[in-house]
């Protein structure tokens, strides 16, 4: 079973910056992907930005140029580096691990994690 613990988070002022991080542990295969999810009051979940264990990147549209997500393969961690903040960011920001054994796939979450962006 694959544990995340997630740091990072708070309150922030519109066109401020955070960074959100998150360690997984007990990884008995590969994790083939690791990213951030989000989600507001009243919509559902949504993919923000996640990075393989390749390299590749891929963000949400409303968050390109601004969030940078970073990968260490080597520790099994993820951060989200989230600058030019909106109030349209405020949500729960859940990081998530994905895995593929055997054409079985698995997603792991953590607790998530509030970042509120308001003056």
């Amino acid at each position: 079973q694959v544990q995340l613990v997630e740091s990072g988070g708070g309150l922030v002022q519109p066109g401020g910056s955070l960074r959100l991080s998150c360690a997984a542990s007990g990884a008995r295969f590969g994790i083939n992907a690791m990213g951030w999810y989000r989600q507001a009051p009243g919509k559902q979940r949504e993919l923000v930005a996640a990075a393989t264990s390749g390299g590749r990147t891929n963000y949400v549209d409303s968050v390109k140029g601004r969030f940078i997500i970073s990968r260490d393969n080597a520790k099994n961690t993820v951060a989200l580096q989230m600058n030019s903040l909106k109030p349209e960011d405020t949500a729960v920001y859940y990081c998530n691990a994905h895995s593929k054994v055997l054409a079985v796939e698995y997603d792991y979450w953590g607790q998530g994690t509030q970042v509120t962006v308001s003056s």
